[in-house]
C-alpha cells in the first residue's frame, strides 16, 4: 500500500512506524510457526482498523521458533530509523537473554538486542522494561492473537521477541540517550502510519522529554529552542544543558504542555533569531511560518527615536546580530531592547494565561546583545541548585 499527501507543494509518501513493522514481523513469524510454510508478506490491522500489507524478509524457520524481519519504510519522513530491520522471533519456548515487557492471554512480549531499556521514570514504559510503547504493544498482541485464532492455536503459549540489529547505533541519532533509554531504539507509533514531515511527531517527542523532566522536578523547567540556547545555558549560566528541554520551533505547543503538566516556573533561553519573533506573538518560530525579525527591531527602534535611514538599514539586515549592531551606539538602544523584551514576556504570559511564571533570556550569536527578564537570574540560580540535587 502506498499512501501520499501534499505538503508545501510536494507529493510526499506516508511511511510505517517501527510499531507497525514489529507487529507485521511478529504476525508473520507466528503464521509461519503454525503453518510450517514461508510467507513473503504480512497483513496487519492498524489501531484505527485499517489493513496494511508489509513485505517480510530474512526468514529463519525452525521447529519451535521462527524469525523474520520487516524493513522500516519511513516514506518521505526524515527519520533515523528509516531502513532499519525490525526483527521478530516467535517461539513456543522462553527466549534466553530477552527482557520481558508484558504478558497477555498466554503471549509474552520480550525486548531483544537493539531495543532500548527504560532507565528513567516518566516515560510510557516502566523502568527496566523494553522501550516498546503501549500502542505498538497492543498491535503486536492483537495481530499475533489473530494468527493464533486463524490456525486454531488460541491456547498455545507463545514468546514474542522484538529486536533491531542496528538499534544500538541508530539510537545515538535519536532522543533516547536524553530520555534515559539505553541500548537501542524505541518501538513507537500511535496510528501505525508515519505522516511525512509531521510536526505532530516532533511535538510528541518534545512532550516525552517534558514528561521526563516533570518526574525529576515538577516545579521548574528549563527550555531552549536549540543548540545555541543550550550552549548559552552551559557557558554563561552554568546550567546543565542535558537538563534543558530542546523545544525546537514549537514554543507555543511546549508552553501549552508545560502548563498542562503543572510546572510552576519556566526559564526560556534562546537566540534572538528565534525568540525575538515572540514579540509579535509568533509561537512557531520556523521561518516557513513567519519571520518579522527586522520588522520587530525596526518598529521598536522607530518608536524609541530611530530616524528613517536607520530603520531602513535595519530592514536590510540579514541577522538580528547585524540589526542590533546598527543601533548599539544609539541613545535609544537600551530602550529598544527593553520594549522588545516587554512584548516577548507579554505574549509568553498570555499564552500561559498567567498560570505559570516565566522568565526569559535572549542573546545574539556574539553575546553582545542580551535581553534578560527581571527574574531570570533568580530562576537560573534556583534551577542550578535543583540540578545539583537530582
Amino acid at each position: 500500500m502506498e499512501k501520499f499527501t501534499v505538503k508545501n507543494g510536494k507529493k510526499l509518501k506516508y511511511g510505517f512506524t517501527t510499531g507497525s513493522c514489529a507487529a507485521a514481523a511478529a504476525a508473520s513469524a507466528a503464521a509461519m510457526l503454525f503453518s510450517g510454510e514461508k510467507i513473503s508478506e504480512a497483513e496487519i490491522i492498524l489501531p484505527a482498523g485499517e489493513k496494511i500489507t508489509l513485505q517480510v524478509s530474512n526468514i529463519d524457520m525452525q521447529k519451535s521458533i521462527v524469525r523474520c524481519a520487516v524493513i522500516k519504510d519511513g516514506g518521505d519522513d526524515p527519520d533515523a530509523t528509516h531502513g532499519a530491520e525490525i526483527t521478530a522471533a516467535v517461539s513456543r519456548n522462553p527466549i534466553d537473554a530477552a527482557v520481558p515487557a508484558e504478558s497477555r492471554n498466554g503471549i509474552t512480549l520480550l525486548g531483544g538486542s537493539g531495543v532500548g531499556i527504560v532507565t528513567a521514570r516518566g516515560l510510557q514504559c516502566s523502568v527496566g522494561e523494553p522501550a516498546i510503547n503501549p500502542v505498538p504493544r497492543r498491535m503486536i498482541f492483537e495481530n499475533v492473537e489473530r494468527m493464533r485464532a486463524k490456525f486454531g492455536k488460541t491456547e498455545e503459549p507463545l514468546y514474542v521477541e522484538i529486536s533491531v540489529p542496528s538499534g544500538e547505533e541508530t539510537a545515538k541519532k535519536t532522543y533516547n540517550p536524553r530520555l534515559g533509554i539505553v541500548g537501542g531504539i524505541s518501538i513507537l507509533g500511535t496510528t501505525g502510519i508515519v505522516d511525512p514531515m509531521s510536526e505532530k511527531a516532533l511535538v510528541d517527542t518534545i512532550k516525552i522529554v517534558i514528561d521526563k523532566q516533570y518526574q525529576e522536578n515538577p516545579k521548574r523547567i528549563l527550555i531552549a529552542p536549540g543548540n545555541y540556547g543550550r550552549d548559552f545555558c552551559r557557558d554563561y549560566l552554568g546550567l546543565d544543558v542535558e537538563k534543558a528541554v530542546p523545544v525546537s520551533n514549537y514554543i507555543g505547543e511546549a508552553l501549552d504542555y508545560i502548563k498542562f503538566k503543572g510546572f510552576e516556573e519556566i526559564l526560556l533561553v534562546g537566540h534572538t533569531g528565534k525568540l525575538i519573533k515572540l514579540a509579535a506573538g509568533i509561537m512557531n518560530t520556523h521561518s516557513s511560518y513567519a519571520d518579522g525579525r527586522m520588522e520587530i527591531i525596526g518598529v521598536h527602534s522607530a518608536i524609541c527615536g530611530a530616524d528613517s535611514d536607520t530603520v531602513k538599514g535595519i530592514m536590510e539586515c540579514i541577522t538580528t546580530d547585524e540589526a542590533f549592531g546598527l543601533i548599539e551606539t544609539k541613545p535609544y538602544y537600551e530602550d529598544v531592547k527593553a520594549r522588545i523584551l516587554e512584548k516577548v514576556l507579554y505574549h509568553l504570559r498570555f499564552r500561559l494565561k498567567e498560570q505559570v511564571k516565566i522568565e526569559t533570556i535572549l542573546f545574539t550569536t556574539d553575546r553582545n546583545h542580551i535581553m534578560k527578564s527581571a527574574g531570570a537570574d533568580r530562576l537560573s540560580e534556583k534551577i542550578r541548585k535543583d540540578m545539583k540535587q537530582i
